[in-house]
Formats: C-alpha cells, sequence, structure tokens
C-alpha cells in the first residue's frame, strides 16, 4: 500500500514555495559558483601540467654574447643535454608597449595557436593572446614599429611564458606593457644584424627527478659553459618565473577558493537547520495528530526528510551543470586574463563533485535527521499544543506600565521571539562575512599601492646582475673578479648614488607560510637613504616581515639557503618601517662577512634618482614606484573579476538570508497576527509591532556584526594571503566598507519588509481559532 503521506509532498512544496525556492537559490549558486571554479581551476592546472611535455618546454636557457660556433655547441651537449636555438629580438611599438618576437618554433617550447594562424610572410605577426586583449588588439588589426607596420595574423600562448615576466628578477609580471610574438622565419632573418640576442634552450638527456638534484645539475652545466663562453644569462627551469609561477599561483587560488567554500558549507547548514526547524513549529499539530493516529517517528523522520532531500538533488543537478558551462567558462576567463595559458579541455573533477554536492547533501540529511529525531521525540500532546521547546515555560516578564501598549507589545514579541532574532543574527553574520569578503580586497590593494610607495627604501633601487660563470663552487665570488667587475664595470658617477650589499635567502616555512625569499640588505656606515644606527649586531626586519610573521625583538628568525642545507639564524633587534618586502637590514660589514663576502664586495645602488650610466645588462632588478605597484595591479587585473563574482553571490545569499529569517519569524506568529487582526487592528499597525521589532534587530544586528567580521576577517585573510602570496600586504580595512554594507543591509531588508507587509495582509482571521493551547 502506498504512504498516503506522500500525497502532502506537492502540497507541502506550493504552501511553502517561498522557503523552498531560497533555498533552492542557495544551493545553486553555492554549487554552480563553487563547482566552476574547482573545475576551471583543475582543468587549467592539468593544461598547464601537460604543456610540458605537449609543447616541449626546455628545462632552462642561456644567453651568450656571441653566437656560438658548431665545435661550443657539439662541446656543451657532450655535457648531457641537447640544445636548441632560441633567439629573440626585442623591439618598441607605437602603443608605448615592448614585444619580445621570436622567430616560429618547430622544436622547442612550441607554439599554441590560440585564434588566427601563424604568420607566413613578411610584416606578419602573432602575439601573445593576453598582451593582445590587454591592449585592445585584434587579429587583422596592425602593430607598427620603426614606421614598420605589422599585421596580427593570429593569437598565441608561448608555454615558456604562461606569465608575462619581462625580467625573471622581476617582483611582477605586467602583460600590459610587456607581451612575447613570433614572426615567419624569412621575416626572422632580417633581424639578424639588429641587436639579437643570443638565446639558447636546453633540455637533458636524463632529466633530474628533485629540485635539489636540478640544482646541483644546473649549477655543473652553467660552470661548464662558463668555461667555453662568455654568459650573459643563465636561467634553469626551477627558477624561471615565466613557467612556474602560474602553477604555484594556480594552487594558491584554490586555498582562496577553499576558504570560500567552507564559509558557504557554514552558511548552507545554517539554512538547512533553521527551515527544518521552521517546518516543525509550523507542522506541530498536524505531527502531533500523525504521532496519536499510529505514525511512528522513524516513518514521520522519512516523510519530513522527503523534500528538503529532492530540493537539494534537483539543486546539485542544476548547480552542477551551471558549474561546468557558466561558471566554469567565467572562471576560465578569470585565468585567462591573468595568465597566457594554452587552450585546455574540461574535466571532471572528483573533489569539485565532493566539496560541493556530496557534502551540502550530507549535512543537510544529518542537520535534518538530528532536529527531527529530537523534535519528534516529543509527545504527541505537546506537538498539538505546539509546546516544542522541550523546556518548562519560565514566568512572563513585568514590564513597566508606564511604557507605552504598543512599545511594551513590540518588548513582548522580541521576548517571545528572542531564539529567531539570536538565528536572525548569526545569519546576518554569516552573510555579511561573505560580503565583507569579497568587498574588502579591492581598496586593500588600492591602499596597498599608496603604502608601499610611501615607505619606499630609495626612489630607484638598482641590484646587479652577477654574469652568469663569475660565481665558484663554493658560491663565492672571487676577489679578483669582485675588484673588476664591480669597480669597472659598474661604477656611477651619479651623486645621489650609495652602495649597498645584498643576498638572498629563504624562508623554512613556519608558521603556516609557503616558503619564500628574503632579501638582505647589507647598508653603508651613515646611509643617507636606511635611517638606522647599525654596528656588527644589529639586525632590524622590515615591518611587512613582522607583521606577516608576528615577530618582535629579541626573537631569532632561521633562514637557509635555497636547494641547500645550510642555514643562519638571525636574532632581531629591532624593526625598520618598510612595507615593500620581505626584508633584513643590517651593517654592510656584518653581512658580507657573514656570507663570506669579499670586505669591499657591493651588489647594488641606492638612489633618488635614475642611473643612467650603467649598461642595462649589469642591472639584474629595478625597485622603483612602478615594480612596487606592479603586484597590486597585477593582482587588481588577476582577483577583480573573482571578487566582483563573490560580491554578487554574497549580494543574492544576504537577500536569501534575509528574507528567509523575516519570513521565519512571521510565520511564527501567524496566529498572533490573526488575533490582532480579530480585535481590530489594521495592517499598517500590525506592521509596526512585527515588522518594526525584527528591522530594529536587523539594524542592531548589522552595527554589532562588523567589529565581529573584522577581527575574523583579518584572520581569514592573513592565513589565505600567507598561502597564497609571497612578500605580504598590510591589512587594511576601509572604513567606506561598512558604510556600504550597512547601507545594502538596510535596502535589502526594507525590500524584504515590503513582501512581509503584504503578506500580513493575507493572514486570516481563522488562524486564531486554530490555536487549541
Amino acid at each position: 500500500m502506498k504512504n498516503p503521506l506522500n500525497k502532502r509532498l506537492f502540497r507541502e512544496l506550493k504552501s511553502d514555495i517561498g522557503k523552498y525556492f531560497v533555498i533552492f537559490v542557495l544551493l545553486v549558486l553555492s554549487i554552480g559558483f563553487v563547482s566552476g571554479f574547482l573545475v576551471a581551476g583543475e582543468s587549467m592546472i592539468k593544461a598547464y601540467n601537460d604543456s610540458f611535455e605537449k609543447y616541449t618546454i626546455e628545462n632552462g636557457n642561456f644567453r651568450t654574447e656571441e653566437e656560438l660556433t658548431d665545435i661550443q655547441k657539439e662541446w656543451i651537449e657532450n655535457r648531457g643535454v641537447s640544445l636548441y636555438e632560441n633567439f629573440y629580438i626585442e623591439k618598441e611599438f607605437s602603443n608605448d608597449t615592448t614585444i619580445r618576437i621570436y622567430s616560429n618554433r618547430e622544436e622547442i617550447d612550441k607554439v599554441c595557436v590560440m585564434e588566427g594562424r601563424l604568420p607566413e610572410g613578411k610584416n606578419e605577426i602573432a602575439i601573445d593572446r593576453m598582451y593582445a586583449e590587454n591592449n585592445g588588439l585584434l587579429v587583422g588589426d596592425e602593430l607598427i614599429s620603426e614606421d614598420v607596420p605589422y599585421k596580427i595574423v593570429g593569437y598565441i600562448a608561448l608555454p615558456d611564458y604562461s606569465a608575462l615576466f619581462y625580467s625573471n628578477n622581476d617582483m611582477m609580471f605586467d602583460a600590459s606593457a610587456f607581451g612575447v610574438a613570433v614572426v615567419d622565419k624569412t621575416q626572422f632573418k632580417d633581424y639578424l644584424d639588429d641587436g639579437i640576442r643570443y638565446n639558447y634552450s636546453w633540455i637533458y638527456d636524463n632529466e633530474p627527478e628533485t629540485q635539489a638534484e636540478e640544482k646541483e645539475v644546473s649549477d655543473d652545466l652553467m660552470e661548464a659553459i662558463a668555461q667555453k663562453v662568455s654568459l650573459e644569462s643563465f636561467i634553469p627551469r626551477y627558477l624561471n618565473q615565466a613557467i612556474t609561477f602560474t602553477g604555484e599561483d594556480i594552487v594558491g587560488d584554490k586555498a582562496m577558493m577553499e576558504v570560500l567554500l567552507y564559509i558557504i558549507i557554514i552558511i548552507t547548514a545554517f539554512v538547512f537547520g533553521i527551515t527544518i526547524n521552521n517546518t516543525i513549529h509550523k507542522e506541530a499539530c498536524v505531527i502531533g495528530t500523525l504521532r496519536a493516529s499510529g505514525y511512528t517517528i522513524n516513518e514521520l523522520i522519512r516523510h519530513y526528510m522527503k523534500m528538503p532531500i529532492i530540493v537539494t538533488c534537483f539543486s546539485a543537478v542544476i548547480g552542477n551543470i551551471l558549474g561546468y558551462t557558466i561558471f566554469k567558462n567565467v572562471c576560465v576567463s578569470m585565468y585567462y586574463g591573468s595568465y597566457s595559458l594554452p587552450t585546455y579541455v574540461t574535466i571532471w573533477s572528483a573533489e569539485a563533485f565532493l566539496k560541493t554536492t556530496l557534502i551540502p547533501l550530507a549535512i543537510m540529511l544529518v542537520i535534518t535527521y538530528v532536529i527531527l529525531k529530537k523534535k519528534l521525540s516529543l509527545s504527541p500532546l505537546k506537538l498539538i499544543r505546539r509546546d516544542i521547546s522541550g523546556k518548562r515555560r519560565l514566568n512572563s516578564i513585568n514590564l513597566n506600565k508606564s511604557i507605552r501598549f504598543f512599545d511594551r507589545f513590540r518588548i513582548r514579541i522580541l521576548i517571545q521571539n528572542k531564539s529567531s532574532y539570536i538565528t536572525l543574527f548569526i545569519g546576518l553574520l554569516f552573510a555579511n562575512l561573505l560580503l565583507f569578503f569579497g568587498m574588502m580586497l579591492p581598496p586593500l590593494l588600492v591602499h596597498f599601492q599608496g603604502i608601499v610607495t610611501q615607505s619606499m627604501l630609495a626612489k630607484h633601487i638598482y641590484i646587479f646582475q652577477v654574469p652568469a660563470g663569475a660565481i665558484d663552487t663554493d658560491d663565492q665570488l672571487s676577489a679578483a673578479f669582485s675588484y673588476i667587475f664591480y669597480e669597472n664595470k659598474i661604477s656611477t658617477n651619479n651623486p645621489d648614488a650609495e652602495k649597498f650589499s645584498a643576498y638572498n635567502l629563504k624562508t623554512i616555512g613556519e608558521k603556516g607560510a609557503r616558503v619564500e625569499d628574503v632579501t638582505l640588505y647589507g647598508v653603508s656606515d651613515d646611509s643617507r637613504y636606511i635611517d638606522a644606527d647599525f654596528d656588527d649586531k644589529t639586525v632590524l626586519i622590515s615591518s611587512a616581515y613582522e607583521d606577516k610573521y608576528g615577530l618582535k625583538a629579541g626573537d631569532v628568525i632561521t633562514l637557509k639557503e635555497p636547494y641547500e642545507d645550510k642555514y643562519y639564524g638571525f636574532k632581531i633587534t629591532g624593526t625598520y618601517d618598510y612595507d615593500g618586502g620581505i626584508a633584513v637590514f643590517m651593517s654592510k660589514k656584518h653581512l658580507n662577512e657573514t656570507m663570506g663576502l669579499g670586505e669591499d664586495y657591493f651588489s647594488g645602488y641606492f638612489s633618488d634618482s635614475e642611473i643612467t650610466d650603467i649598461d642595462s645588462k649589469y642591472i639584474g632588478t629595478t625597485v622603483d614606484e612602478e615594480s612596487l605597484t606592479r603586484v597590486s595591479r597585477q593582482l587588481m587585473i588577476s582577483m577583480g573579476n573573482l571578487m566582483y563574482m563573490v560580491d554578487g553571490f554574497s549580494i543574492i545569499l544576504f537577500i536569501v538570508l534575509i528574507y528567509l529569517l523575516s519570513k521565519l519569524i512571521i510565520e511564527r506568529n501567524v496566529q498572533s497576527i490573526s488575533m490582532v487582526k480579530i480585535l481590530g487592528y489594521s495592517r499598517k499597525e500590525i506592521a509596526l509591532l512585527y515588522i518594526l521589532p525584527t528591522a530594529l534587530v536587523v539594524v542592531f544586528s548589522l552595527l554589532i556584526s562588523y567589529p565581529i567580521l573584522s577581527y575574523v576577517m583579518v584572520g581569514i585573510f592573513r592565513m589565505m594571503l600567507k598561502q597564497m602570496m609571497s612578500g605580504w600586504m598590510i591589512i587594511w580595512l576601509d572604513p567606506s566598507v561598512y558604510i556600504k554594507m550597512f547601507l545594502m543591509g538596510v535596502a535589502t531588508y526594507a525590500i524584504t519588509a515590503l513582501i512581509e507587509y503584504r503578506k500580513i495582509g493575507n493572514i486570516p482571521m481563522s488562524e486564531a481559532l486554530k490555536n487549541v493551547e
């Protein structure tokens, strides 16, 4: 015999369509948004990983002053590698950008054509897709360099430039000002006498299995090559930011999205809890009657779990369809807007299905079962009387008669519905948390741009690039080389220039942060740029270093040589106000002695004016206002669209929660509202009695939630930034965000109040007759 309770399912859905619709919207958006992001991320990281073999990505490259002879090539290849010519030329174009132009590649770092075709004749060029989009260039347009027009015939992606770093020493890439391109071999031959860069890529005959082994092999290869030719640069793949940065960053984005996912799962669990509790309150009499008629607790639990299961499963299907289509495409476009990735193929993500579908479904089942089991264990008589609190009733609170009747009535409503209002506060806290997450980052990035320029050590910092091969097997510069190179090749007549020494070490990944570079600055005595007194024991850390790791004077920091088991310990004596990077400051003498450098060794200049009398090939890194703000500008490009998506999702979620929670309070008081209608109160007066108290609670909840959110969000952002980025941003909360969120919250509740005001008018007076208490 069919269960007659099944006939109630459609009526239950129809009578409570508003509640189930908002749950449906919440789940579809949650599953679709997060699933789309995770699917896009996994698809992109697979395309990135597959590109190493598919496009034969180099194991490294080096640049020489002169073209190698056949004998030199053969000698180098006998060291266990295969060499490939990868010459390029750099040209300035009329749109104030620089493009690095290669000949069409067929053997190594092969070209991925995204749109159009490869160049086939003179004055044709195929440019990087991301560079083209950032500069508004279309296939068929022209680029002009030295009065020569180049027709754009295609969009490409070069696998060794998935992140468009101009120099491997740059802090961040800039895909607007710099791009890469390929031309036909015939066209490239015309450049051979026009500043050609003799760049060679190599592939190992037997590829090293670990980074430590790769470092050892590449170091040996560099020393061997340096014996035969004059090297200008030498970059093994594991150190090439243009290749490795993208993969590391996609993994970091995934960590941020998982934080968002955990917030959504908590909100989902909360919504399931309040909706099922509301259902029991609403149908307490029906449940009590069914219990008295002989239905068991488990039969009723199965019945009341059916509709949530149906809605959740239907939401999961729609959410995953949207996740693998619309949301996935949006997230993919975000990745393509940040990185120059090759063509990808969408892959099935078991992790996305587990986290966005199975876990919310399991949460719904567990929470629904626990609440139903607890509430339905009450006696049928208590359920019929709607006495489902499970607690002994307390005596009512006497209110001062001097208080106006309407005010006393509202206070009674607040007291009687205190559990619902606590639920409302918690719900608003969750909704605001997600909204705050999306609205806080853009102003944080803008603020970061301001503070890093204000705390610059100097307007220009030049760190030299030691020619490859100048380092001996113990990573030391010879005294002869130091004198000849530094004194003769890179001296300057600029009166603003001040020498300093620098050395890069790595952190050991303490306190939940990723391993990152730390720059040690050796400062000259009586420095004009670093306002601090140094002796042989003074070790100052930057304010960014202090804030990120929670360090203080007296602590000991441990740093290590990259890829070597060699560690250094430094006792902190103070902090230097510098937010531009993770850095340590000490005297030049102290740093040179500690690192085994020569007494007169220096590796760069501080200067408040541009240095123009040093050949650019000797300058490895330039730190100035443009390079420091490039980090935040690129993050705005990379994460800006994501934050707008989070904002949109948060606003919808905010509306859904306020509607659901306000609806709950009205439904809890249906009989009371019906009674005051019988007593002759108008709809407006009833609204003042029931909607106004809720409005006051909403305003109070919004105001009290902001200090809590500030504390929680700072913690979340600290954890997220530690895992996803090197360097640090001083976390700053924009006061205007609170005002925007408050106005948004009030406006959202105003719309909800209008809906509830209309609903009050539809409550029949007969509801009061159903009160059997």
